[in-house]
């Protein structure tokens, strides 16, 4: 994808550390009188066995039913029940896409509009913000990483922004030197989220002695399925509905080994065609990924800066197979 690299200077790493709370624990107190407290517990268990039978005709009060979590629109599917588009973008810099140019909320109200050609009867739209959580940088940062993470403020805003508009949220994850599997544990606490999805850049994965930018990165296909297999058992779990988890790609090994990937309970593994250009050279990168085994959900990203001629909606939904997920940048 052809995010540009770094943010404003005064933008430091965030680190962001999850846990609970100590356990408080609470004594009870030992009381002198031995056989008041005998006597205290015979009333109860008296109590306890007189309550255990029911009356004669008294009716049994019905369990509270407990709420099922769905996805903005509704329901537990995503694919094929809808079509997602999405803006893509950080707010640190317009470069970085779409979703950072203005407030949340003034990039919804865009978004709406963009999505709405794309509306069927028999699909309807589910809008998408893809904010990138952790952004590849050309510096190596406090830890080496080269990378640096969005504050919790700010996803927790683009988050509301999201709900407010009925959207999904995306965290995007552009990790450096880091790996797929750690800036993902780091999310937790938004992925247990039910409208919450993820996806993987792996054009800003690189190894020791690499520099994000200099080096196009990549991913390999175990890395994907222990990503994909840690969030499926969120989804299993936690009763989430199916979670949206989109992984990019515009070079042929830019996913190695990618006839091993795995389909999992409750995640719409979705690739993402994002390759740049004119619209020849987009239709035929498309058609050359979607040809390929095993198929999962289909993706295509559109760039308005850097593409040619940029498909109109009705282009994009002429490609065969249509896309399941479009994206803008």
């Amino acid at each position: 994808m052809s995010a540009r690299l770094g943010c404003r200077a005064d933008d430091e790493p965030v680190f962001v550390r999850f846990g609970q709370p100590p356990n408080i624990y609470l004594r009870r107190r030992a009381t002198a009188v031995g056989v008041l407290l005998a006597v205290l517990v015979a009333i109860v268990l008296a109590l306890r066995s007189c309550g255990s039978e029911p009356r004669a005709g008294a009716r049994e009060q019905p369990a509270t039913p407990t709420a099922v979590a769905t996805l903005p629109s509704g329901g537990q599917r995503i694919f094929p029940d809808h079509r997602v588009v999405a803006f893509y973008g950080a707010p640190q810099d317009p470069e970085l896409g779409q979703l950072g140019i203005g407030t949340p909320a003034k990039a919804a109200a865009r978004l709406r509009r963009v999505a709405r050609p794309y509306e069927r009867k028999t699909r309807p739209v589910l809008l998408a913000f893809e904010l990138i959580s952790s952004i590849a940088t050309a510096e190596a940062g406090r830890d080496g990483m080269y990378r640096l993470h969005q504050s919790d403020e700010t996803i927790d805003r683009y988050l509301r922004a999201a709900r407010e508009t009925k959207a999904l949220l995306v965290l995007d994850i552009q990790p450096g030197r880091d790996d797929f599997l750690s800036e993902t544990r780091r999310l937790e606490r938004w992925l247990l989220e039910p409208d919450v999805g993820l996806a993987l850049d792996p054009e800003w994965h690189v190894g020791d002695g690499e520099v994000p930018g200099r080096t196009i990165g990549s991913v390999t296909a175990g890395q994907v399925n222990e990503v994909s297999g840690y969030l499926s058992n969120l989804v299993v779990k936690h009763d989430l509905p199916e979670k949206l988890f989109v992984v990019h790609q515009f070079t042929d090994d830019m996913i190695k080994e990618r006839g091993q990937l795995r389909a999992r309970p409750g995640i719409a593994l979705t690739l993402n065609v994002d390759g740049f250009g004119n619209r020849a050279n987009k239709i035929s990168k498309y058609n050359e990924f979607t040809k390929n085994t095993p198929r999962f959900n289909d993706g295509f990203k559109l760039f308005y800066e850097e593409d040619t001629n940029l498909m109109s909606p009705g282009a994009v939904l002429d490609l065969g197979p249509p896309p399941d997920l479009v994206v803008y940048e």
